[in-house]
């Protein structure tokens, strides 16, 4: 079960420094002033996001990396994508760059627009 679940992204809670939140969590930390990110393509992010979530799209290394190099990374940040695992993978990035603490939203956009 435990390759089942790396390979879908449920294994996301066992890696150190990063933690996927389910909706009502999520929803309840960036209600203060937080770096939220949505990590999909810019045509994603213009169909609809999450309130004052910056855009740094994944597949774009360059500016990926170039946009979360100007954060602050002893703080928290919250990245999504479409679905989950794109910001999964963004997620284990930002560990290396030195991102000390990473939330995930568990099941993305898709799983968010559903409830708000």
């Amino acid at each position: 079960m435990s390759f089942l679940s790396d390979l879908m992204g449920l294994g996301a809670q066992n890696i150190e420094g990063i933690d996927v939140l389910e909706i009502s969590e999520y929803k309840k930390a960036i209600q203060d002033n937080v770096q939220l990110v949505d990590v999909r393509t810019p045509e994603e992010y213009q169909r609809g996001t999450i309130k004052n979530a910056l855009n740094l799209d994944y597949f774009d290394q360059g500016s990926f990396r170039e946009g979360f190099a100007k954060m602050d990374k002893s703080k928290p940040v919250y990245v999504f994508c479409r679905s989950g695992q794109r910001s999964f993978n963004a997620a284990k990035v930002l560990r290396k760059m030195g991102f000390i603490q990473i939330y995930d939203l568990k099941g993305g956009y898709l799983a968010w627009e559903k409830n708000f």
